[in-house]
């Protein structure tokens, strides 16, 4: 397994294309496209928000339908969320746009849509914009970078990765793209991830996979607790690897998850990472807690607490705001056989790297556990629930980097979790009030 350039564009038979079509945005690529050369089997996982964006619901109903798609269109700017009647109606009428221009007759195309709720999508300018996307489409990793880049908003740089593997002996590649910054508070996924792979593999199957993988990456991040109505994320596999179909949970769909494990961690810390005004990436790891339940509400609360996350942009070890948050997270436990450390990590393009040696000196190693092993000296803050000794200097100095790793030890059972987060500046509120002007 290594890491390699090209994005979505990287399996074979996916092309990729972007372009302006002033949807919302006046000087930028605002509209993108996927377009698989044969049918894919389409999995998805989306927002539990009681409000659904128009394309969720229609992305939903082709995964519950199980129906080959073709084609994935993107827009930034609006959401076509809170659009009622007029809205499915327009999710309609762009995908049948799509088809046309696209030349797909009868496929199968699947929407996604971020930016302003409540707005209508003007389907003229989408039209455009595909029409634009179809003229400068192709598989290279630039038409694959431009896509990534369109479908941003508040972002401040775009989320891409591609993963190539060995299944029997077949080589296969899966590539995707996200982006996400702000209403960051997923329970499925996050705002918008797309995922393209050459992998042959039953809809089942891959359901499985993707379900399994956002539930400890993209289910395990919050920016500010909102939880989007668009959030969705999509996997396309067009069997082009050519090897032999994964219909069951034998060696290569455990393979085959862990690079998608990889893809979906990398991309939900680096939307963690990029949330709006933040400054720094902040991992919680809860560690020996009564059961993974307890684990995940435990890591959850930390990465959720506002006090925490503003003590952390101050770079204050001020540990009774994560104890505190532990506290209400809804867990039962004793405090005073609580540890409570922080050390600083390394580069999420680092972690990639050591995740794929891990995998290849035992290809057993559970990837899930792996996140567990510290990188570098932990410095306690906290030790039986009670003041540490520790220096003030090296805990500013920790809590200066990029990424903050906070470490709490329930000390009452085996099960662990990590959640991610970001921290709280002044500059959140500054793009929040702005961001419909």
């Amino acid at each position: 397994m290594r890491r390699i350039n090209g994005g979505v564009c990287a399996p074979l038979g996916f092309s990729a294309g972007a372009a302006a079509g002033g949807i919302k945005y006046k000087d930028r690529d605002d509209t993108a496209i996927i377009v698989s050369e044969s049918p894919c089997t389409l999995a998805g996982t989306f927002t539990s928000n009681v409000v659904k964006a128009a394309p969720v619901i229609w992305d939903r109903e082709l995964v519950k339908k199980n129906k080959k798609v073709r084609a994935v269109v993107i827009n930034s700017g609006i959401a076509n969320a809170a659009t009622g009647e007029e809205g499915l109606i327009l999710c309609r009428k762009s995908a049948v746009s799509a088809m046309s221009i696209l030349g797909l007759p009868d496929e199968n195309v699947v929407l996604g849509s971020t930016g302003v709720i409540g707005a209508q999508l003007p389907i003229d300018r989408l039209s455009n914009g595909i029409k634009g996307a179809k003229e400068v489409m192709s598989r290279s990793a630039e038409s694959a970078d431009r896509a990534a880049n369109a479908i941003l908003t508040t972002d401040t740089h775009k989320k891409e990765i591609a993963l190539t593997f060995e299944l029997g002996k077949k080589t296969v590649t899966m590539g995707a793209m996200a982006k996400g910054a702000g209403m960051i508070h997923p329970n499925m996924c996050t705002m918008l991830a797309f995922i393209t792979t050459d992998a042959k593999i039953s809809h089942e199957m891959l359901q499985k996979a993707l379900s399994d993988c956002v539930g400890t990456s993209f289910n395990m991040i919050s920016v500010d607790g909102d939880m989007s109505t668009n959030d969705s994320c999509l996997v396309i596999a067009n069997g082009k690897a050519g090897n032999k179909k994964i219909v069951e949970a034998d060696d290569d769909f455990k393979t085959f998850e862990k690079a998608l494990q990889i893809i979906t961690l990398f991309l939900a810390k680096s939307i963690a990472e990029d949330g709006e005004g933040a400054t720094e990436l902040l991992e919680c790891r809860v560690k020996k807690a009564k059961s993974k339940k307890d684990a995940v509400a435990l890591s959850k609360s930390v990465i959720e607490s506002n006090l925490t996350k503003a003590a952390v942009y101050g770079h204050d070890a001020n540990w009774g705001r994560i104890i505190c948050a532990l506290g209400y997270s809804g867990v039962k436990f004793d405090p005073y056989q609580t540890d409570i450390s922080v050390r600083t990590g390394i580069t999420l393009d680092d972690e990639v790297e050591e995740e794929i040696k891990a995998i290849s000196k035992d290809k057993r190693k559970n990837l899930r556990s792996m996140f567990f092993d510290g990188e570098g000296d932990e410095l306690f803050l906290c030790r039986g629930g009670m003041p540490a000794e520790y220096s003030e200097e090296i805990a500013t100095k920790i809590l200066s980097s990029k990424h903050v790793i906070v470490t709490c030890y329930m000390n009452e059972g085996k099960a662990d979790a990590v959640g991610y987060g970001c921290d709280l500046t002044h500059k959140y509120v500054d793009i929040n009030a702005d961001y419909r002007s």
